[in-house]
């Protein structure tokens, strides 16, 4: 009976420093003189409660401060639907790292992903650059369609990109001959089995790549290919 005693006084005591401890993380937030390094501070905990999250993100001075802003965006605690607005306000490198985040959820991961892919027609040619080098697979699978080969170069040597990406961007009306001719050049691309045959029936495929796609492949399947190839009918005869 006094064990019990003693750990229910132990559970309510706890229950009050934690009770205690929210009512003064919601002071702090609350404080119109609160400083960025303490809203800092107050964000690596994270025990912070939704309720100090929200007013942290009242304070404007606060929320328009790019690590704060971040720091909100990554906290678990943090309501989606404020993560959600804050998304639209960070730097570009900012959102590659929520979007690469393992521990971000995968909903706000890829609002993250697409809001770079709406930015990437504003953006500097070596942002560009760096980001088809880094960023989430869909990312990289839309700098594939850049204009400038470095991009495309850097988007095909992007760990996280997939053959079955670039399969689908080979599929869409915008790939330029640059990024047919880069994929037919690639050593680690060229070679999987999915990629050779989305190159033979690609109409930018170089004349020669193609001849040589079709005598490494089984007759019946070049056959078969060649129905449905947009391939000029020289080439295919």
């Amino acid at each position: 009976m006094q064990l019990s005693v003693d750990s229910s006084r132990r559970e309510d005591k706890t229950q009050g420093l934690i009770a205690k401890d929210k009512e003064s993380d919601l002071e702090q937030a609350a404080d119109p003189t609160l400083t960025e390094d303490l809203a800092l501070a107050l964000l690596a905990r994270n025990t912070l409660s939704v309720e100090a999250i929200e007013e942290l993100s009242k304070n404007r001075s606060l929320s328009s401060a790019r690590k704060v802003r971040v720091g909100m965006v990554v906290h678990p605690r943090t309501p989606r639907r404020i993560s959600l607005k804050l998304l639209r306000q960070l730097h570009t490198f900012d959102l590659m790292r929520v979007a690469l985040l393992p521990v971000m959820s995968g909903d706000l991961k890829r609002a993250a992903a697409e809001l770079l892919v709406s930015r990437l027609g504003s953006i500097t040619l070596g942002e560009r650059i760096s980001l088809a080098r880094r960023a989430p697979e869909i990312v990289a699978a839309a700098l594939l369609l850049d204009k400038e080969p470095r991009v495309v170069q850097a988007a095909l040597e992007n760990p996280r990109l997939s053959e079955g990406a670039i399969v689908k961007v080979l599929a869409r009306p915008g790939a330029t001959t640059a990024l047919v001719q880069a994929v037919c050049r690639h050593g680690k691309w060229s070679p999987r089995h999915e990629i050779r045959l989305a190159l033979l029936r690609h109409p930018k495929t170089p004349h020669d790549h193609a001849l040589r796609l079709a005598h490494s492949m089984p007759l019946a399947l070049v056959r078969d290919i060649l129905h449905g190839s947009q391939l000029s009918e020289k080439l295919k005869s």
